[in-house]
């Protein structure tokens, strides 16, 4: 690695908080090469997002503090550099894809407008930055470009939104790009498309690649190395597949072990009574149609998945069924009852029955409330569950068997990190011990040990409690270890249903296998060889 791009050195950042101060990064070391993938694995909390924020210098200075350390690119300390200096690096020779676009996407401004800024701001003619914009949105993979150049961020889907910030990142060819999280939230065949165009651009352009993530299966389809960050330290560092296959420190084999898509699938039992049986459901929005003719059972005490892309209208069931949405036509009958035939008073009544978790945690909790509010906002509600004595005992064993701590009570959801701020979310719906919770991405931008934490929760309480799932998610592989049937939509539609065996080993739709075909697999010799038949498979259908 004589020809380093980048060179992190003994770097600790401490921030300064009310409550002392906090060593989020323990002086760590690593190297980046040119035309390298370096993944930088590790959970939230683990300092591996501080570290990048460090290289771009996004840190808020104060309550942030580089308390030592050196960032050396191509040789130069960024650490020493004043204002002007780090202009001329950040975004033309360093750049940065972010987790979510939609916060780094300006609201007001078209895309285009935005991408030529980039070129403009540092010296670039705007006719030429404008040119240089519509080859990028064509290169990425959007459609119509000339037309897409003057739409709003709004009018884009997640997969699409991240694309533009890719565009936006190459905009002046940096030597290193630096991506965050840049699949979290984006369903299997997006993620697939997503990392394939970076490798594709990495190939064209010779750049380093930075990657943040959690996600093993990432790391085992694009990185050549891995870093493995736990409490602002590196524990753990080498090539990708041999980290995999001999991790030697505990908290990595605690990561590998903890991926899911290996274990069991269920085997449900013979057909009850359904606790929710939905016939010919279908949403209309104007002309087009969100949902058509739904139709499917949900046992008590199981886990029916819902799987598919952006749009296929998996969210806009979930919300028929929760009466945010009114449906245009069909049933759904709960116990007996018909949900999309009930009164406003009648649907507030059973509530308490059925809950839901949300998708953006960020959205669906108040701001303004603590988190000892948020959870026990159900007990108010629905004062006969719990005395009012008993509320801050119940809000800790509530907090503590989704992996947060009780004396987070007093904190507000803006001190948590996202996956932190779904665990409250997920609490919070458990406040009630509901009959049925339908979850909503649920555990997509959870780490993988928490994400198998609150499987195993949601599994438990299953058993203990009889609780049924609508479980829509975009991670096949914790499909596969957790749900009972499978729904696939596309278009509004569902175009397969049966038991995760029938799905997973003989599906029977053309998209369901390519939807199989797109998830990711933690080990990196696995995943090489499911390229290997996805390459064949394009080669075949060409």
């Amino acid at each position: 690695m004589a020809d380093a791009l980048l060179e992190v050195i003994d770097l600790a950042v401490t921030f300064h908080t009310a409550n002392g101060p906090v060593q989020a990064v323990k002086g760590i070391s690593y190297r980046l090469g040119r035309g390298e993938t370096l993944a930088v694995l590790g959970e939230s909390g683990s300092g591996k997002s501080v570290s990048a924020s460090a290289i771009m210098n996004l840190l808020d200075m104060p309550p942030a503090e580089i308390v030592r350390g050196r960032i050396l690119y191509e040789g130069r300390d960024l650490l020493t550099l004043n204002h002007e200096e780090r202009r001329q690096i950040n975004g033309r020779k360093i750049a940065m894809v972010f987790q979510d676009p939609l916060s780094h996407l300006n609201p007001v401004y078209p895309v285009g407008w935005q991408i030529a800024e980039t070129m403009t701001a540092h010296g670039r003619p705007k006719r030429e930055a404008e040119a240089r914009a519509l080859e990028l949105v064509r290169r990425v993979g959007i459609p119509e470009p000339e037309t897409a150049l003057a739409k709003y961020p709004h009018e884009f889907s997640g997969g699409q939104r991240q694309r533009l910030m890719i565009a936006m990142a190459l905009a002046l060819k940096p030597d290193i790009l630096i991506a965050d999280e840049p699949t979290t939230a984006l369903d299997v065949t997006v993620q697939a498309e997503i990392l394939q165009l970076l490798e594709e651009l990495q190939a064209e352009t010779g750049m380093g690649l930075l990657l943040i993530t959690h996600d093993l299966g990432v790391v085992a389809e694009v990185a050549d190395r891995v870093v493995v960050m736990n409490g602002g330290e590196i524990v753990e560092e080498g090539e990708a597949g041999e980290v995999y296959r001999n991790p030697k420190h505990p908290y990595t084999k605690k990561l590998i072990d903890a991926a899911p898509g290996k274990g069991e699938m269920r085997r449900p039992e013979g057909a009850n009574e359904p606790l929710l049986k939905v016939r010919n459901v279908s949403k209309l929005y104007g002309n087009f149609a969100g949902l058509r003719e739904a139709s499917f059972d949900l046992q008590p005490g199981e886990t029916l998945a819902i799987v598919g892309e952006s749009g296929s209208g998996k969210s806009t069931l979930a919300k028929v069924l929760m009466r945010l949405e009114e449906a245009n036509s069909g049933t759904a009958h709960y116990k007996g009852r018909d949900l999309l035939a009930m009164t406003p008073r009648e649907t507030a009544s059973i509530r308490r029955e059925i809950q839901m978790v949300f998708q953006d945690p960020t959205q669906s909790l108040n701001p303004r409330m603590t988190v000892f509010d948020l959870v026990s906002e159900a007990w108010v509600i629905h004062p006969s569950v719990l005395p009012r004595l008993r509320w801050r005992e119940r809000v800790g064993e509530l907090l503590a068997e989704v992996g947060l701590a009780p004396e987070h009570m007093r904190r507000y959801p803006h001190q948590f990190s996202g996956g932190q701020r779904q665990r409250i979310a997920i609490a919070r719906a458990l406040a009630l011990e509901p009959d049925l919770i339908v979850c909503d991405e649920a555990v997509s931008a959870l780490d993988v040990s928490v994400q198998a934490q609150v499987i195993a929760l949601l599994e438990r309480l299953q058993r203990e409690h009889g609780i049924a799932f609508v479980f829509i998610a975009h991670d096949l592989a914790l499909v596969r270890d957790f749900a009972d049937h499978v729904l696939v939509m596309k278009g509004g539609h569902i175009v397969e249903q049966g038991t995760v065996r029938q799905v997973f080993e003989t599906p029977r739709e053309d998209y369901t296998r390519a939807l199989l075909a797109a998830g990711l697999d933690a080990d990196p010799k696995q995943q090489a060889e499911r390229r290997r038949l996805r390459q064949e498979g394009l080669a075949a259908a060409q």
